[in-house]
């Protein structure tokens, strides 16, 4: 599991757990990673994503696994005309490549295990594109595509390759964007969803949870938005 120290990424990690699964976290913040593992009698241990030869290393170390979970991530709100090329790096790098790499990392044990489940969290940006992320948007509708691509590859193997695309979820890091934009900010975010209100960690991990179990045998290539339908028909 990357990106599984706080937000979104502590919830699944809690959900993954309750549900009988050995999780290991993967997080740059590995203090806060090793808090979440203390609760949940889980691993922690250091990566940085974008580190292609760490990623192998730390699958290898660790490993094998047969569940993977991509969620780290992030966001930078500026136009397009005002990011840079460095911007576009950091922005693909994290969002996208990362991806990439551990799924490179970890997919030769699934195939000679015959079973496997990756889930990887990228957003209803990827589907909906989004005012003031272009390159956000660009890099999670890549995540969107490689799964389905993935999905195509594995399914005579065993493996499952599905997307979760969140919308606007009720964390930390949200409410400091809503604090920043007031009440006409959040009236638009909670307006964009047919069910009038922001999401919560916990409904991101659920469906995260099911994604990645026995249950979702007969699922695969599949995008799940949870979203309160914010990209209905998409």
């Amino acid at each position: 599991m990357t990106g599984g120290a706080k937000g979104i990424g502590a919830a699944i990690v809690r959900h993954l757990a309750a549900a009988g699964v050995e999780v290991v976290i993967a997080d740059l913040d590995i203090e806060a990673a090793k808090g979440v593992a203390a609760a949940i009698d889980a691993s922690a241990v250091p990566l940085d994503v974008t580190d292609f030869d760490s990623v192998h290393r730390v699958v290898a170390e660790c490993g094998p696994f047969h569940i993977l979970v991509n969620n780290a991530g992030m966001d930078q709100h500026s136009f397009f005309t005002q990011t840079t090329a460095a911007d576009w790096r950091r922005l693909l790098s994290l969002n996208l490549e990362a991806v990439l790499a551990t799924t490179h990392a970890v997919l030769p044990a699934m195939q000679a295990a015959g079973w496997g489940r990756i889930v990887n969290i990228a957003s209803e940006a990827g589907r909906l594109g989004s005012r003031g992320g272009a390159v956000y948007a660009a890099a999670k509708g890549g995540v969107i595509a490689f799964t389905k691509s993935i999905a195509r590859e594995n399914g005579g193997k065993g493996i499952t390759a599905n997307v979760v695309a969140p919308g606007p979820i009720d964390t930390p890091l949200l409410r400091s964007a809503l604090a920043a934009g007031g009440e006409r900010l959040m009236r638009a975010m909670t307006g964009a969803t047919l069910l009038g209100r922001l999401g919560t960690p916990d409904e991101v991990a659920a469906a995260v949870t099911f994604l990645a179990s026995d249950a979702a045998g007969f699922i695969t290539g599949e995008t799940l938005g949870v979203s309160g339908g914010m990209g209905c028909g998409q």
